[in-house]
């Protein structure tokens, strides 16, 4: 036990040691210097005597045994002393005063072989053998004074930080694998990163740079190609993720029982077209509902978050029923989104009768036909002019003549007409293009959630820059496509965009259900939430005391952040935190994830120089877009000059016509 008594008792024996190794030092320079200590008359008959004795057990047989032992005896006597600790002193200046005392200590006895008296040598050797000595004992002493628990050596605390992580491959017929390495206690160790269930979603953070698409989006692309998969890009930055998919479609699309198509929206380079509203798609009134709040919210973000107020559900009324109306009207031959933009301008005299012929939209028309017969004109106009003024902002040529076209549907995950779908964005025109593509997703998913489709893959980069919203939004698609089989890949920077894009509730339920979440480097209030969600680990804790005659470690284990905020808002590019989900067959028990994601660089930069650009289906001139754009607005007259005529010419629909009270 470290009892007093006990460091005093060791305390003497190690003084009574290096006493020992001291006379025996003096013992050997009585004999090898004796003529010198004759001269100087230092001798005597009864140490001579004694010296004889002791020189029988072959102490003094060779010159070098004696001095060994003095040297052999003041190490022991070193190694059981405690110095008082100096967390100042450093190890090379032990080493150096120890080395140096060794060399002098052990080479001295070259001076006896010096041409000088005999008293001259006898003294050098002395005076040198006794300096080597002393530097030994000092640079001992030192050594022992020197502090051994450094607690300064990981002053970032990234070792005790470090926690154990999936070494094995997991790998199904869905999932997305990704290598990695990881540190654990200071050792690199390889890794997977096993998302075996994508289907319960996979969430991408991190902020501009931290390598988002480099590392983690272009693998899910490549891997559920490779694997079969029907899938859907929105592309903020178009071409970057569509010249991945199709040079991957191009590879594996052999692997598939039926071939799938591939397709392009992009409104800058025409590609495809196709036509959201397409009558097929919509069943009922609710269909059309949904499309009118998509697109409305998304042109105006601000509404999103005074959802039920009159003067935002008035103009989401009045498109449902333009929507709704031409869906009907010939059984939707005109049911696109330019034709109901054009109908929206139409004079109220004329439009209104016309739309009320149409009995399933007439709750959604009386409001703003009331107030048009009682001329509440600033009424009529603050529920309906902001509907057009809004719209009119996709009173494009080239948008309309995408979006009246009709080469494919929507539907990309049916089993007999497998399709990849590219939708590209434009950043400098991100808010009117992403209201049209949040149209385009949105009917998408919808058409995708259906039992006994193809497996597929939905994938988002810049998600907040599009809106899907109601009960068929991402959300719920999130919620209840995972039975089937739709993977959703949502890609942002922070929550605190997703916040302001689609309010704070929307986001922390987006955030809050995806079973499967890789951040990069975040900020703010993302990573400390990434942090809680991650947990904590238990991590060694310990201090240090010193006093003047001790020096004391007190060890203790805690329950910390396994992934602190702090350590999540400094990861370098390619460097990941997350959690997978597992299957109720497939256990993963190590589930969180601190690691930097292996890129084969030179493997994938041979790859990318070797892409085909995707091909142009067509070369469409100014001509046919402008002849495109002047024949809706044609037809959109036409229908209303049409219906009216045949409501003048009907009796039975002549109180349709409205005549005002002003």
């Amino acid at each position: 036990m470290n009892t007093g008594e006990n460091a005093e008792a060791l305390r003497k024996i190690a003084d009574f040691i290096r006493k020992s190794s001291i006379c025996l030092l003096c013992l050997h320079f009585y004999v090898y210097c004796y003529a010198a200590f004759e001269q100087w008359q230092l001798t005597h008959s009864i140490v001579r005597q004694v010296l004889e004795n002791i020189g029988r057990t072959g102490l003094f047989k060779e010159f070098y045994i004696s001095k060994a032992g003095a040297l052999l005896l003041l190490i022991v006597s070193l190694v059981g002393t405690k110095g008082r600790k100096d967390e100042k002193l450093k190890l090379s200046t032990a080493l150096r005063q120890i080395i140096s005392g060794l060399i002098i200590y052990g080479t001295s006895y070259l001076l006896l072989r010096l041409e000088a008296s005999v008293a001259v040598l006898g003294g050098l050797y002395i005076t040198v053998t006794a300096i080597g000595y002393l530097l030994i004992v000092n640079g001992g002493t030192l050594l022992t004074r020197l502090l051994k628990q450094r607690l300064d050596e990981d002053i970032f605390n990234q070792l005790q930080e470090t926690f154990p992580q999936e070494e094995r491959l997991l790998e199904n017929e869905y999932s997305i694998n990704l290598p990695a390495r990881y540190n654990l206690k200071g050792k690199v160790r390889k890794s997977w990163i096993n998302f075996i269930n994508p289907f319960r979603a996979l969430l991408v953070a991190g902020t501009p740079g931290a390598g988002k698409s480099y590392f983690v989006i272009r693998h899910v692309i490549t891997q559920h190609l490779s694997k079969g998969f029907s899938m859907f890009i929105y592309d903020f930055k178009f071409p970057d993720l569509s010249v991945i998919a199709y040079n991957s479609f191009l590879k594996n699309k052999h692997k598939y029982k039926v071939e799938p198509k591939f397709y392009v929206i992009d409104f800058d380079n025409i590609y495809h077209r196709c036509n959201p509203l397409y009558p097929e798609s919509m069943t009922d009134i609710t269909d059309a509902t949904e499309s009118s709040r998509t697109i409305m919210l998304g042109l105006n973000r601000e509404w999103i978050k005074k959802t039920g107020d009159f003067f935002v559900e008035s103009p989401i009324n009045f498109l449902t029923g333009i929507i709704w109306y031409l869906r009907k009207y010939k059984n939707g031959k005109y049911c696109t989104l330019p034709h109901c933009i054009e109908l929206m301008q139409m004079e109220y005299d004329k439009l209104f009768p016309v739309l009320r012929t149409e009995p399933e939209i007439e709750v959604l028309i009386n409001p703003f036909v009331t107030a048009y017969v009682n001329g509440a004109m600033e009424q009529l106009e603050g529920q309906i002019a902001s509907a057009k003024i809004t719209m009119a902002r996709l009173a494009s040529p080239k948008l309309y003549y995408v979006l009246s076209g009709n080469d494919f549907t929507l539907d990309i995950n049916n089993p007999a007409d497998p399709k990849i779908v590219c939708v590209g964005n434009n950043p400098q025109k991100a808010q009117v293009y992403g209201a049209v593509l949040s149209l385009y997703v949105s009917r998408m998913i919808k058409l995708v959630n259906r039992k006994d489709q193809l497996k597929s893959s939905l994938i988002f980069d810049e998600f907040p820059t599009i809106y899907i919203g109601g009960a068929s939004g991402i959300e719920g698609t999130i919620a209840t496509a995972r039975g089937n089989r739709v993977c959703t890949c949502l890609a942002v920077q922070d929550i605190s965009q997703l916040r302001k894009d689609y309010g704070k509730e929307s986001a922390d339920v987006i955030f809050n259900i995806v079973g499967n979440i890789i951040s990069g480097q975040v900020l703010g209030d993302t990573a400390k939430t990434l942090s809680e969600r991650f947990g904590k680990i238990m991590q060694q804790r310990q201090s240090l005391s010193i006093n003047a005659s001790d020096t004391s470690i007190s060890k203790s284990t805690q329950l910390e952040y396994a992934i602190p905020a702090s350590r999540i808002s400094t990861l370098s590019s390619g460097e990941f935190v997350g959690s997978v989900a597992d299957n109720p067959t497939e256990k993963i028990e190590l589930k969180n994830f601190h690691s930097e994601i292996i890129n084969d660089h030179d493997a994938i930069a041979a790859e990318e120089a070797a892409y085909v650009p995707i091909p142009k289906v067509r070369e469409t001139t100014a001509a046919e877009i402008e002849e495109n754009y002047l024949q809706i607005k044609d037809e959109v007259a036409m229908i209303i000059e049409s219906e009216m005529e045949r409501i003048y010419d009907t009796p039975e629909l002549a109180h349709l016509l409205i005549v005002r009270n002003d």
